[in-house]
């Protein structure tokens, strides 16, 4: 079987259609080489000749594996420590201004990825609430990288942003084999749990959050997906609760539902408090 597989525009058209109904993400036409890059070597392991086959076998509701095995390779998950630094001491703020002390505090990292997100606000929290009642929510519709995130586990040079020090107290260097990578330590990871959610279909039962952030996934949706996908996650945010999007991403002619606070940091609107 030939090393590299060309695919044609209707095969990649295919595969638009696939993420964008499993997902709700819009591939333009620049991610041609992305989308056969990424599923070449599942051809391989399939013993397939064409990205068309893939596909068949993909819409033959025999491959469930197979199905999400191609979300997890379609889906963007690039993520790092403390990423847009302003939100977190946002958060601190909230903790100390906004928070009413002895009522459980409940954040969701909604488009977490691996994990950094998650782990990085769980910092905050243990920081400022200590053994108080809290707890941390991630979730990714992507198997792999939750899979990845639970464990806790990464590379240095992936920690960069992570203050010194919560460094020292949150996080252990690897030594010997481990060398060159870092463990969240457990008692903060038994405080985040990690679930799978695809937040392009109703959502499954969550509870209500203080805090949700839905940071730099956005921009991978078209206006009617953002719709869709703020309405669902906005009825999970608290009256007094923030809702946190990427400072690359806006909410105008996407919802009515929340108000801006500051650039990137909405609260629900006067007309959904009523």
């Amino acid at each position: 079987m030939p090393h590299t597989i060309d695919i044609s525009d209707r095969e990649f058209a295919q595969f638009q259609r696939f993420i964008h109904e499993a997902a709700g993400i819009s591939l333009s036409a620049a991610k041609k080489a992305l989308v056969s890059g990424r599923l070449a070597k599942r051809l391989q392991q399939c013993q397939l000749h064409s990205y068309g086959d893939y596909f068949s076998l993909l819409a033959s509701g025999t491959a469930g594996a197979e199905v999400q095995a191609a979300i997890d390779l379609l889906t963007t998950n690039e993520t790092y420590f403390f990423r847009e630094p302003k939100h977190f001491d946002m958060l601190r703020q909230y903790v100390d201004q906004v928070h009413r002390r002895g009522q459980p505090l409940r954040v969701w990292s909604a488009a977490s990825s691996s994990g950094e997100e998650a782990y990085s606000i769980a910092m905050v929290l243990a920081d400022c609430l200590g053994d108080a009642p809290w707890e941390v929510i991630g979730s990714d519709i992507s198997t792999r990288v939750l899979e990845r995130a639970r464990l806790g586990h990464y590379a240095l040079e992936r920690t960069t942003h992570i203050p010194p020090a919560y460094l020292k107290r949150f996080c252990l260097k690897g030594t010997g084999l481990q060398q060159g990578t870092l463990l969240i330590d457990r008692g903060l990871r038994q405080r985040v749990r990690f679930l799978q959610v695809n937040l392009n279909v109703p959502l499954p039962q969550l509870g209500t959050f203080d805090l949700i952030f839905l940071r730099n996934v956005m921009i991978y949706f078209d206006t009617s997906t953002k719709q869709q996908v703020v309405a669902r996650v906005i009825s999970l945010l608290k009256p007094a609760g923030r809702f946190v999007i990427g400072h690359a991403e806006s909410l105008h002619g996407v919802s009515e539902l929340v108000q801006p606070l500051t650039p990137s940091v909405y609260s629900r609107s006067a007309a959904m408090q009523r």
